[in-house]
Order: structure tokens, then C-alpha cells, then sequence
């Protein structure tokens, strides 16, 4: 691959120009330095180009034999693990997310293409004998036609993967928007597309909310998948509905409870926290920043929790994304780290500053690690997503407490639950209102599980066998 990266549209198979003369503007938030102030945009004229291009291309991918479509699935996921350390930089450089992590995450979509790409001959419909009516009845589960994803900018990989993996495996066609904060990589994984599939199966496109909306107003698109805030997410929603009624499923914001009982093993309570609250410098939507423990073991594990944070601070895993033993970069741009900022100050008025607070160095977007403790429920930074290093913690002396205090929340994302006895976990785990929850650990999805919430954390679910549901229909036919 060129070391030179692409800034154009992607639309059957060739990059192209944007028709709306449009632009969008990265910079890297660990320098500041401008990365590009000439990514094209898609506007109306473009969308629907991809759209045209898609609707030719499923004429025939989607009668095309499942074994075909899983050996080309199976070529471009080669080809990912191949390129991921080269286009996991394009997205530390406009996200600032460690090289580490993002590589991690390109890994972590080819195993999705190669999922999904075993699954396409697997798609079987049911046959019945007769009826006492004497007919013969056969259902079949079809692909949708044209569909489109949105993803966030947190790990573009995965999203894009999780989206366009089931989609193709099942016949559709696919049109994706990466994040206007984050398109550069996606636009490098249409390069690999270029030497897989046929034109038109997969066209990307930069844009930012209004490209968005195209999409989702779009009458000939079937389906649309994002990955992103709640509150656009209800956008979304709005647009599909008042269009062509297409299929929508959501993957939107979380505050996910972590519970801590008192037979929990400590140091692994505090190490699966601090990983689940600092990974990707906390823009995680599953990230436990809502952490809940025990009144009896709380000040030990609020004091050992602080070490840990500001240990983590002081040995150098966090710095420049672009070092391989960077575990915790910057913040994803200036709106993101004034974001963050506003709540911790918010924070600092509500409850008890432990440890973290303020801004790390002068140079980059960093914030330190941040510990809240005895802020009341009702605060913001208890309720709402910050998307940043900053957990709140609070007490509980029983367990139905804690757990109406984990599900004291509109959104339903993931969860944990630390604790020794097994009864506990399933009693616990079974009362939690959260779409998943994760035992003496911090919640990671799988590739062969579903993924995704409850309410207002959306609907649908990405990965494992319900991650098709999203792009097939299901047709009956009666013989009589």
C-alpha cells in the first residue's frame, strides 16, 4: 500500500472527487498539527452515486453462490491483518488512540470478516410436510438489498467490521460513513476492498451529520446500522422513519455499573477497573464508569484503585499514541477534551475529588485519571457519558441496593460484577438491566457473541449469530 493516504470518496470501486465541493478538517490531537483540511465530503449527488453503484452490484452479489462470497470475505480479512499495524496509524494520527490499540482493533475486524465469512453458506430457511389444508411450506431468509452503517471514530475497525461482515455475508451490498473525526482509516481499508471484491459491494463515503442523514433519508437504502451518541442516534431513527420505513439498529452511548461485592478479590477488581476505565483513554460506550463497591472493602479499594490510577500516570504508559509501550493516549479533539473537562469540573462541585482532575502536560489532549467518590446519584457525571479517563465511585451495603443503583440509569449498555460466589453472579447478572455483563472482569465483545443494549443504549445486536438477523428477511411460500 502507499504510504500516502486517501482523502477521496469511495463509490464502485474508485475514488472520486466529492460533487458537493465540500471538505472536512482533521487534526492530530497529540500535536495539534492539521492532518488534512481537504477530505471530501459527500453531499446529495454523492450518496447517491454509492447508493446506484450498491443497487447494480446486488443484482449479482446477491444471487451469488454463499462459498464465493465467504472465500473473498476470507481474502480481505488476510489482507487486514496484513495492513493493520500501517493503517492503525491513520487513525492514532486523527484520534490519538495508542498504535497498540488501534492495531489491536483492525486484528480484531478481520477475525469479524472471517466470522462472518464461515457463517455465509450456514444461512438455511425450514421446510414442513404437508398440512391438514394439504400445503407444502417452505420460509427462506433473504438479504435485504442495499444497506449502510455510521460508525464512531473510538475503533473505526471493529464498527466498520460488525456492520459490513454480516451484510456481505448475507448477499447485501453495503455503504459505510466512517466518523468525520476519524475517516482516514476507513478510506485505507477501501484500498484492500479495490483488490477483493466486485465494484459497487462496498462504497465509502466521509461526510459528517448531514452526510449522515442523507443516508438514513436515503429511499432506496433497506438498512441502516450507527455506532454513536444517543441523541444522534434518535436522528437516526427520525430519518429512517419518516423515509422508507428501513430497518434501523443502534449501538449508542453507555454507563456501565461495575459492582464490587465484599467477597471479591480485590486486586483483581482494582487491575479489570482501572483496564476497563482506561482503555482507549476511557472513549469506550462500554467502559464501567460507574463504579459501585461494598461499604465494608470500599476505602481499600478507592485507596488501592488510586495507586493504581496514579501509578499509571507516572510510568509512562501514557504519552505519545505513536510508542508501542503507549497504553493511553489523548482525547480525540478539542470538543471532546473541553467535554471531559466540563464534567470533571461539574465533578468537583458534586463530590470528592480522589485523585486525577486536570489536564496532563501542556502538550496533547491528555487528562489525568480521574476518581470521584460519594457523588450523589443524580449528578451528571454519575448519569450521563463523559467519554474520557473519569470514573465515579459509590457505596452500597446490600445487594439489592447495588443493583438498584446499577440500573438507576436510561442507558442499558454493558456491566460488571466481581465476586467469588457463583450463586451471586447469576442472581445479580439476571436482575441487571444491561444488554452485557461481564464476572470478575470487564466487558470485551467477542466476535462470536452478540453485542449491544438496552434502553436508551438502542437495539439490535452486532457479532456472533444474532448480528445476521439485521440483514436477512425472512420469506414464506405455501404450495398447495
Amino acid at each position: 500500500m502507499s504510504s500516502l493516504y486517501e482523502t477521496r470518496l469511495f463509490i464502485n470501486n474508485e475514488f472520486v472527487d466529492a460533487k458537493s465541493g465540500e471538505f472536512l478538517t482533521v487534526y492530530n490531537p497529540h500535536t495539534d498539527e492539521l492532518v488534512s483540511d481537504k477530505i471530501h465530503a459527500a453531499g446529495e449527488a454523492d450518496v447517491d452515486a454509492a447508493v446506484s453503484a450498491a443497487q447494480k452490484a446486488f443484482k449479482k452479489w446477491g444471487q451469488s453462490d454463499p462459498s464465493e462470497r465467504a472465500a473473498l470475505m476470507l481474502k480481505f480479512a488476510a489482507l487486514m491483518r496484513e495492513h493493520a499495524a500501517e493503517i492503525a496509524k491513520l487513525e492514532t494520527t486523527t484520534m490519538g488512540s495508542a498504535i497498540g490499540t488501534q492495531t489491536m482493533g483492525y486484528n480484531v475486524g478481520a477475525d469479524l470478516f472471517t466470522y462472518y465469512a464461515g457463517m455465509a453458506d450456514k444461512i438455511h430457511g425450514e421446510t414442513s410436510y404437508p398440512s391438514s389444508a394439504g400445503k407444502y411450506k417452505i420460509t427462506q431468509r433473504e438479504p435485504i438489498g442495499v444497506c449502510s452503517g455510521i460508525g464512531a471514530w473510538n475503533v473505526s475497525a471493529v464498527l466498520f467490521a460488525w456492520k459490513a461482515a454480516p451484510a456481505l455475508a448475507t448477499g447485501n451490498t453495503f455503504i459505510y460513513k466512517p466518523s468525520e473525526k476519524a475517516p482516514l482509516g476507513s478510506l485505507a481499508l477501501a484500498k484492500l476492498v479495490q483488490q477483493v471484491f466486485p465494484p459497487g459491494v462496498i462504497n465509502i463515503i466521509n461526510g459528517a451529520g448531514k452526510t449522515g442523514q442523507l443516508l438514513a433519508s436515503h429511499m432506496q437504502i433497506r438498512q441502516i446500522a450507527f455506532t454513536g451518541s444517543t441523541a444522534t442516534g434518535r436522528k437516526i431513527q427520525e430519518h429512517a422513519a419518516k423515509s422508507n420505513l428501513k430497518r434501523v439498529s443502534l449501538e449508542l452511548g453507555g454507563k456501565s455499573p461495575s459492582l464490587i461485592f465484599d467477597d471479591a478479590n480485590i486486586e483483581v477488581a482494582v487491575a479489570k477497573s482501572m483496564e476497563g476505565i482506561l482503555a482507549n483513554t476511557g472513549q469506550i460506550c462500554a467502559m464501567a464508569s460507574r463504579v459501585f463497591v461494598q461499604e465494608s472493602i470500599a476505602d481499600k479499594f478507592i485507596d488501592t484503585l488510586k495507586s493504581a490510577f496514579e501509578g499509571a500516570s507516572s510510568s509512562g504508559i501514557i504519552g505519545d499514541p505513536m510508542n508501542e509501550s503507549t497504553q493511553i493516549g489523548p482525547l480525540a479533539d478539542k470538543t471532546q477534551f473541553k467535554r471531559v473537562m466540563e464534567y470533571i469540573e461539574g465533578g468537583k462541585k458534586d463530590g470528592q475529588l480522589v485523585t486525577g482532575g486536570v489536564r496532563k502536560g501542556e502538550k496533547g489532549l491528555f487528562v489525568e485519571p480521574t476518581i470521584f467518590r460519594n457523588t450523589p446519584s443524580t449528578a451528571r457525571i454519575v448519569q450521563e457519558e463523559v467519554f474520557g479517563p473519569v470514573v465515579t465511585v459509590q457505596t452500597f451495603k446490600t445487594e439489592e441496593e447495588a443493583i438498584e443503583m446499577a440500573n438507576d440509569t436510561i442507558f442499558g449498555l454493558s456491566a460488571c460484577v466481581y465476586t467469588n460466589n457463583i450463586a451471586r453472579a447469576l442472581r445479580v447478572t439476571r436482575q441487571i438491566e444491561a444488554g452485557t455483563i461481564a464476572v470478575n472482569d470487564w466487558y470485551f465483545p467477542g466476535v462470536d457473541t452478540p453485542f449491544g443494549g438496552v434502553k436508551q443504549s438502542g437495539y439490535g445486536r452486532e457479532g456472533g449469530l444474532e448480528g445476521l438477523n439485521d440483514y436477512l428477511q425472512t420469506k414464506t411460500i405455501q404450495i398447495k
